[in-house]
């Protein structure tokens, strides 16, 4: 009996023990999770980071400031403190690294190098900065989740470009000398350093996707060098209104202070219309050349979405020039702002270009237009124009050529005599000519585009001169003027192009 009940004791001391250690482990898990919700492991790793972090200052002594390509860790504006970071390094430590990217200089017989992805190179403090070594080290890493080994031309529309970066590396004790004189020298000399450098771009918006020493690359824009030679002295033009463009243009480029003064976006909007073959596209590259801008073309209808037009925007630079040419064929921007449905198929313009029926991918809207112009996102930056072209300015809605938005509007018009004596002095060397009385007459009764001017008087042969090139263009004067008698309708207009000899005449 004994045995009984010390065997029944035993058993119910066990079960005791268990439920004992089933409640401990309860308490302690409920205990835990009431720790986690605390955060106090997170309180015990600072303090152990902290003094891993002072005895690692021990060891190495050397401070880092990261200069990265975009602004606030994201993709929308490439960071100028980069650019002027890479330019500084460019002029002044690529002596002394062993590895170095080169690109075309303004110069053509020049290179200018930069270091590759991995390179380190030495620079000195000067003397006023208290003298000793920084080293500068540039790298790049793949996007949080990116693949570092994608396979060659295995990208898509999703990748992202690698995050580059510049890392100086300083001693403690030159921490006030760097911060506040060594880098600001930097910046200030590799402003200086950008403007020798300075090639003039070309921009249109073609994406490009490609690997180069520093990963893989993705840009919205694809660039060509800008070497237009248009000029304001090569236009026929109106004295008077070519020195109105030109004073406008100018108050322009100096008018840093006045727009910030007013409150307004350092940006201006020209208006070119008139018929195809007046130089519009020659009077774009003459502006550029004037205010040595770079000039991005804008395929509106190789544009998504108000989003990406939004974005290729932000991705230009200040000192340019945002062109959209025929505007009136690109989208459906006419006047009435309702959603057309007709089968009817699309019209060609009197120069060959479709229409805006033609477009069937595009889903930028008039109101994304209009914001992509004169809107909040229009303020990123400064010192840019706006330049839209038309044939047909009766199609624009009224809403996006408004002054505030084409500040400026520009007809450029047929030729007339002051043109046409421009262009014979231009393409002929001759002052007078007993064909000039001619040429002006018939130019009063028929429309004849500078472009179509211009190639008449263009020599064709050797035998060519002065007398053969004006007998030709009064022939094509009078078959136009014919023409037109006979009702057959209005010469053949030809696509616009280097012409560049316009009548200029602001709309007020």
């Amino acid at each position: 009996m004994r045995a009984m009940e010390s065997s029944a004791g035993g058993l119910l001391g066990g079960l005791n023990s268990g439920v004992v250690l089933s409640l401990i482990a309860v308490l302690w898990t409920v205990a835990w999770q009431n720790l986690q919700h605390l955060q106090l492991q997170h309180f015990f790793k600072r303090h152990i980071g902290r003094h891993a972090r002072r005895l690692a200052a021990l060891v190495d002594p050397y401070l880092s400031v990261t200069v990265a390509e975009y602004d606030g860790g994201g993709r929308m504006r490439r960071a100028e403190a980069y650019e002027e970071v890479k330019a500084y390094l460019a002029d002044t430590t690529s002596r002394d690294a062993r590895h170095l990217r080169a690109e075309g200089a303004k110069d053509a017989d020049r290179l200018v190098l930069s270091m590759v992805d991995g390179e380190e190179v030495a620079d000195v403090l000067l003397p006023e900065e208290g003298g000793g070594t920084v080293f500068w080290w540039a790298y790049s890493k793949p996007p949080p989740g990116q693949q570092q080994d994608r396979r060659w031309g295995g990208g898509g529309g999703n990748d992202q470009e690698n995050h580059r970066f510049y890392r100086l590396f300083f001693l403690d004790r030159h921490r006030d000398l760097v911060l506040n004189a060594y880098l600001p020298r930097v910046r200030r000399e590799g402003r200086a350093v950008m403007v020798k450098n300075r090639r003039r771009k070309l921009s249109t918006n073609i994406s490009t996707h490609q690997f180069t020493d520093a990963g893989f690359m993705r840009t919205a824009w694809t660039h060509v060098p800008f070497e237009h030679p248009k000029t304001f002295a090569t236009l026929a033009m109106d004295p008077a209104k070519k020195k109105e463009i030109v004073d406008d243009l100018d108050t322009f480029k100096n008018g840093k202070d006045y727009y910030a003064r007013v409150g307004k976006a350092w940006k201006r909007g020209y208006l070119l219309h008139g018929p195809p073959g007046t130089g519009k596209s020659a009077m774009i590259a003459a502006m550029a050349n004037h205010l040595d801008y770079d000039i991005y073309d804008i395929e509106l209808t190789s544009v998504s979405s108000n989003t990406e037009l939004r974005k290729l925007f932000i991705e230009t630079t200040s000192k340019s020039i945002i062109v959209i040419e025929d505007i009136d064929c690109s989208l459906d921007l006419t006047g009435t702002r309702t959603k057309k449905t007709d089968d009817k198929p699309p019209k060609v313009d009197g120069d060959g270009r479709k229409g805006a029926a033609a477009d069937t991918t595009s889903k930028v809207t008039l109101s994304g237009l209009l914001n992509f112009i004169d809107g909040l996102w229009s303020a990123c930056g400064g010192e840019r124009i706006i330049v839209f072209t038309t044939n047909h300015l009766e199609k624009l809605d009224p809403a996006l050529i408004r002054r505030g938005r084409m500040d400026k509007h520009i007809e450029m018009s047929y030729c007339g005599a002051p043109a046409f004596e421009f262009l014979a002095r231009t393409y002929l060397g001759v002052e007078e000519h007993e064909l000039f009385a001619d040429v002006g007459a018939l130019l009063q009764e028929v429309d004849m585009t500078p472009a179509d001017v211009a190639e008449n008087l263009t020599p064709k042969s050797t035998d060519d001169d002065a007398d053969s090139c004006l007998r030709g263009l009064v022939a094509a004067l009078e078959k136009a003027k014919e023409d037109k008698a006979n009702g057959r309708g209005k010469d053949k207009q030809p696509d616009e192009e280097d012409g560049g000899v316009v009548i200029a005449q602001e709309q007020e």
